[in-house]
């Protein structure tokens, strides 16, 4: 057995390889195909060293990046070449191809790349970090009250982009000797100022429900899933109605770990599939896709487990619940919005309908909602967030004008010590 183990390795290895070599050679005829870049052109830039496997992380900051490169323009450098591929393909913005630091020296040296934006915390950011006479902002992929978005690597960067008050609040209590008032701007969620997009259905005056559980997780503190536990309990109550529409948007790793994660999910699904055949006006959505955002904005009420899901939907202000684990050893954070949240138990899932009507009327219930969003994202009303995230670039442009400025005259100066005409030769 320990044989077969280490072929199917090697195997698996020899695979990765192969394709890690086509994705090079794919992406640098593309780019041959594209031209060069043109000659200091691009100021702002965002670093991505990840394969595709992790491009749900650029994948939501596409259209704000898209927006922000109408004021300047913004050049995406791929690390990975698989990564690069589908930022080619997806993205809608120029990428450079740099797999070795001298590719990335290169296009530093033929751009004037002023601001470098970072959506992870990626080990290889630090191949990035040792060019300075540029600021580094993390700019993170997603809001939340996970231990990550406290991490002390937030000192690594210049600055760093956050939602809201929430943010600034967890990063007080944790990081020391961290300039807060300076190097972190709130921007709010300006991805939220993009959700949108073409309808997969007709609206017609059914309650739309999005449902967007997360997976089992791998260990006990994080089995925040609820496919297994709530989710064909909420389902069935909610197509059994005739009067709501559902989104179900599982977590793409759905019964990796646990199978019956995995069989509950393909019930779910099928149990959709056969409510839209009873009644093609249904027009139920099973969506798998890439994009995400038209979901957020078009559900009248979303479930959702613990994950960046629940502060994608609290961007909008609008209502949703969180399920309660049913596992008493999953750690659940309660000192932000899920300590006043509308979870969801178990038991209530049967009861979905009546709980769905509640907080759609329920004046207490909307009040509180307003409140947790303003407190992690601000503003939100639509626009203030893009806004904010191009007053925070254009700030941080306006402050390296002045570093730049400073570094020039005290250059000049030094020149003028060194070469004074008037300085007397001693005899």
């Amino acid at each position: 057995m320990p044989l077969l183990s280490d072929a199917r390795k090697a195997v698996a290895l020899v695979r990765r390889a192969i394709a890690s070599r086509n994705a090079v050679i794919e992406v640098r005829q593309r780019l041959r195909a594209e031209g060069a870049l043109p000659l200091h052109r691009f100021q702002v830039a965002v670093y991505f060293a990840d394969s595709d496997v992790n491009l749900y992380q650029m994948r939501q900051w596409y259209k704000p990046l898209q927006k922000l490169a109408e004021r300047w323009p913004v050049l995406i450098l791929a690390r990975n070449a698989p990564g690069a591929a589908a930022l080619l393909e997806e993205s809608g913005l120029p990428v450079a191809f740099v797999p070795k630091v001298g590719d990335l020296e290169t296009v530093i040296a033929q751009q004037d790349i002023r601001i470098v934006l970072y959506v992870n915390q990626n080990t290889r950011n630090f191949q990035m970090f040792r060019y300075g006479r540029r600021w580094h902002v993390f700019i993170n992929h997603g809001e939340s009250d996970k231990m990550y978005m406290t991490t002390n690597q937030y000192k690594a960067y210049d600055y760093a982009f956050i939602a809201g008050e929430a943010a600034r609040e967890r990063l007080g209590r944790v990081l020391w000797d961290y300039d807060l008032d300076r190097r972190a701007l709130e921007i709010g969620r300006p991805q939220a100022d993009h959700f949108s997009g073409t309808l997969p259905y007709t609206a017609d005056g059914r309650t739309v429900v999005l449902y967007a559980p997360t997976w089992e997780g791998d260990r006990p503190t994080a089995f925040y899933g609820s496919v297994a536990t709530h989710g064909e309990k909420l389902v069935s109550a909610l197509l059994a109605t005739g009067r709501h529409r559902v989104i179900y948007r599982p977590h793409p790793r759905s019964g990796v770990e646990n199978e019956a994660f995995g069989a509950a999910n393909k019930r779910i699904i099928a149990a959709l599939s056969a409510a839209n055949a009873a009644d093609p006006t249904a027009q139920h959505v099973y969506d798998d896709g890439p994009d995400l955002g038209w979901q957020l904005a078009a559900a009248d009420v979303a479930v959702v487990d613990i994950s960046a899901m629940v502060y994608d939907r609290l961007a909008t202000g609008r209502p949703l619940f969180v399920t309660r684990p049913s596992d008493p050893r999953a750690d659940v954070d309660t000192a932000g919005y899920l300590s006043d949240c509308e979870w969801l138990t178990v038991d209530q899932a049967d009861d979905i309908v009546a709980q769905i009507e509640r907080v759609q009327h329920d004046e207490t219930s909307t009040a509180r909602l307003a409140l947790w969003s303003r407190h992690y994202f601000g503003d939100t009303t639509p626009g203030a967030s893009t806004r904010r995230f191009h007053e925070a670039i254009d700030l941080l442009m306006q402050r390296w004008q002045e570093w730049n400025d400073a570094e020039l005259s005290a250059r000049r100066a030094e020149a003028v010590d060194e070469h004074d005409p008037d300085e007397v030769e001693p005899d």
